[in-house]
């Protein structure tokens, strides 16, 4: 398998996993590419220790709460691997884990060969940014319905929340309330592009709400943004891989 895995990973960059839901893998060629959801809602993130060969690579067992996740043997994970090059992405299974010294190691094999993943925009950053919200009034929602992107009324009371990961497409905040899901919402929160900081108004649809287990009266919401400036998204993905970079760079000093 030409994967050219140690061309692209080196040791230390960041990789992500997603469990892998019934994944016919006859087809995981046909599926590169395709906007078929294959992997579930689980997600963990780790760091890659070594590159053992081609289709081969030794990562750090993630971590949730300080504890450790002993990810299961033969399980298999969509891996996503932020390098300096971009963002990569292949189909692994757990070929082996154990414990040296004290670093718990997974053994990846990859199950279809690296790509390039090319949809910046669904990365998600974890962060944790202040953010305003209110619900839109009927003629904004009106307006947004219509395509319109200019639907704020100045004035209005806010609620504050902690945006907890941000893409290109959306974004999942925190807050001790709970909107309506498929609500629409004014977000307002504030980025620093570059050498200077910037506000963001934007409107987004409530997706998905729940209760935190481990927080009873906290919220967690997913948002879609809706008719968002292509210029913003830009800049909002701009920002995620700045912030990317520049953390890879930190964990390279580390090693």
């Amino acid at each position: 398998m030409a994967n050219l895995l140690s061309k692209y990973v080196v040791p230390g960059c960041r990789v992500d996993l997603q469990e892998i839901e019934h994944l016919d893998l006859d087809e995981m060629d046909e599926a590169e590419g395709s906007e078929e959801i294959r992997t579930g809602n689980k997600g963990y993130q780790s760091k890659v220790l070594d590159v053992l060969s081609e289709d081969r690579l030794e990562i750090l067992m993630p971590m949730e709460k300080s504890k450790i996740i002993p990810l299961p043997v033969d399980g298999e994970y969509d891996l996503y691997f932020f390098t300096e090059g971009g963002l990569y992405q292949c189909y692994a299974r757990v070929a082996d884990r154990y414990k040296d010294n004290s670093v718990f190691v997974l053994v990846m094999d990859l199950i279809s060969n690296l790509r390039k993943y090319q949809r910046r925009e669904y990365y998600r950053l974890s962060c944790a940014l202040e953010m305003n919200s209110r619900p839109l009034q009927v003629d904004e929602v009106r307006l947004a319905e219509a395509g319109r992107r200019e639907v704020k009324v100045p004035n209005l009371p806010l609620k504050d929340s902690v945006v907890v990961d941000i893409s290109g497409g959306g974004l999942r905040f925190v807050a001790d309330y709970a909107y309506e899901v498929d609500s629409l919402i004014m977000c307002k929160y504030r980025l620093l592009i570059g050498k200077e900081e910037k506000e963001y108004n934007l409107v987004g649809k409530v997706l998905a709400v729940k209760e935190l287990e481990n927080r009873p009266g906290s919220f967690e919401h997913r948002i879609q943004y809706l008719n968002m400036d292509t210029e913003e998204r830009e800049e909002i993905i701009k920002y995620i891989f700045d912030e990317e970079r520049r953390t890879l760079r930190n964990q390279k000093r580390s090693w």
